[in-house]
């Protein structure tokens, strides 16, 4: 019973220490609202136009490749921990991960997921007058 005594004692401290900051902040803080002062702050950068605007498609596929990722290197934390202890049959199936991996990298390279610039398009070069499917008729 002693250790729920302590929690909530912990809790009471928590919600304490929230009251007192609030009420402290409205007894002793500056009563000047400014328009200034009642804007969103953002970074520091001013907001400009509508929170709920369109984000591209692009945006969001970085960010679940980036969470992807992010995820799969958190799994190597345990492996390089317990590497002496597991011996060489880990350390061959995270090196198969680690393939696998890159694979993914290097195929999310390859479609173009991680070009930030501007859309680069190749042009298929005209064919030259008089050919036709490879084979030359007269003009």
């Amino acid at each position: 019973m002693q250790s729920w005594g302590s929690i909530l004692m912990l809790f009471g401290v928590a919600v304490g220490f929230g009251l007192v900051t609030i009420v402290a902040s409205q007894l002793l803080g500056p009563r000047v609202r400014t328009a200034e002062k009642l804007a969103p702050y953002e970074c520091g950068v001013p907001p400009v136009g509508d929170a709920r605007e369109r984000h591209s498609v692009h945006f969001y596929l970085v960010a679940m490749v980036f969470l992807l990722f992010d995820i799969e290197v958190a799994f190597l934390f345990p492996w390089a921990m317990a590497l002496r202890d597991l011996g060489w049959p880990a350390f061959v199936q995270v090196v198969l991960f680690t393939v696998v991996l890159a694979a993914g990298y290097a195929y999310i390279w390859r479609k173009g997921l991680l070009e930030w610039g501007p859309l680069v398009r190749r042009s298929v070069p005209a064919r030259p007058v008089g050919w036709s499917d490879g084979s030359r008729t007269a003009a």
